[in-house]
């Protein structure tokens, strides 16, 4: 049984201020996030893992020290499409998930980016990079089935891919840039536990899937970084000054749902 194991930072143990995201801060919380990522690989170690692959998916994707990662671990890079498209990926997970932007008490929520998108959806319904990465991966057959993060994440998680989804809160937001963490020993047995479960979960926890054809719009902060866009992605739609739209009939990439 093989899984691949998604990393973000917003949501990781420990990380309660918005300044942890840069300077000194952003060190600590690389280390909570190597910690948190180590407690999830031995969950599914232990709950039947055969295979663990970590994506570093935070940011430009270089924020934990490999050689901090527990080595039964593999860190397959810009491969992980490849893992997943071959069939060889049997479970998603992710720890340190984030709520989608304009949710109550969502600690540090976004999608993608925090300056320049407002409001991401697709077929209408707002997403976030929760829905992103089960989207990617349910296209492959490969079902969502653990997330650790603060409570409005794991609550978003459960909205979309439904209550048996295994989960780890490990803090609470208080507004957006600001939290109220549980100690890191405790978090750490949490998400392994969350971990461990979601190794049960294969066949309780359907893969994510929505109606093709997907039109997917993103409506900007300002009308600058729709123009951006644009001038990127001539071939989308611009429905008004602020937002870009495009279709999809297929999923084969992760970058086909994105405004990259």
């Amino acid at each position: 049984m093989t899984v691949l194991l998604m990393t973000d930072l917003e949501g990781i143990s420990g990380v309660d201020s918005i300044e942890q995201m840069e300077g000194e801060g952003y060190v600590y919380a690389c280390r909570r996030l190597e910690a948190d990522t180590n407690a999830a690989i031995a969950g599914c170690f232990d709950g039947g893992a055969t295979r663990v692959l970590v994506l570093d998916g935070h940011s430009t994707g270089i924020n934990f020290d490999p050689k901090n990662i527990d080595p039964r671990a593999e860190l397959p890079g810009k491969a992980w499409q490849d893992e997943v498209r071959s069939g060889n990926v049997d479970l998603m997970m992710e720890v340190g998930i984030h709520a989608m932007p304009g949710t109550m008490n969502g600690f540090l929520d976004h999608t993608q980016s925090s300056v320049q998108w407002f409001e991401y959806t697709i077929n209408g319904r707002p997403c976030g990079e929760v829905a992103q990465g089960a989207l990617f991966a349910g296209e492959f057959g490969v079902p969502f089935v653990m997330v650790s993060g603060d409570v409005a994440a794991c609550e978003e998680a459960r909205e979309f891919l439904g209550n048996d989804i295994a989960t780890a809160v490990v803090k609470r937001g208080i507004g957006r840039n600001k939290a109220e963490c549980i100690p890191n020993d405790e978090a750490e047995k949490l998400i392994y536990e969350a971990a461990k479960k979601g190794m049960t979960l294969k066949d309780k926890v359907k893969p994510f899937k929505m109606i093709y054809p997907l039109e997917v719009k993103l409506v900007h902060t300002r009308t600058d970084y729709c123009d951006a866009t644009m001038e990127r992605h001539p071939e989308f739609d611009r429905i008004d000054a602020r937002t870009a739209r495009f279709t999809v009939d297929r999923i084969r990439n992760y970058g086909d749902i994105m405004f990259w």
